[in-house]
């Protein structure tokens, strides 16, 4: 069974900064994309940041430069280190991959920028 639990989320202030973890059970991550969307309230989901299976990464346009996506294989998990955070960053953050099956996602971690 797949899943995936995310962890790391909070209320920090803008400007700083928050690590999050996707800790994944049931497939092996670093053999798949995995990919980093986020969901404010009332908003679609929207894309963030992928790190593909080759190790290559790539990012959200308001995000790049700002973020960084990367795995650890031994851990089995995905990291998402976020700077400079912006109150438009919050959201809830979940980490997804897709297989030939189905798309797995995570509940999701909350992330919350505010003075």
């Amino acid at each position: 069974q797949v899943q995936f639990v995310e962890s790391g989320g909070g209320l920090v202030q803008p400007g700083g900064s928050l690590r999050l973890s996707c800790a994944a059970s049931g497939i092996t991550i670093r053999l798949y994309n995995m990919d980093w969307y986020r969901q404010n309230s009332g908003k679609q989901r929207e894309f963030v940041a992928r790190i593909t299976s080759g190790g290559g990464t790539n990012y959200a346009d308001s995000v790049k430069g700002r973020f960084t996506i990367s795995r650890d294989s031994a851990k089995n998990t995905v990291y998402l280190q976020m700077n400079s955070l912006k109150p438009e960053d919050t959201a809830v953050y979940h980490c997804t991959t897709n297989t030939s099956r189905r798309s797995y996602w995570g509940q999701g971690t909350q992330v919350t920028v505010s003075s």
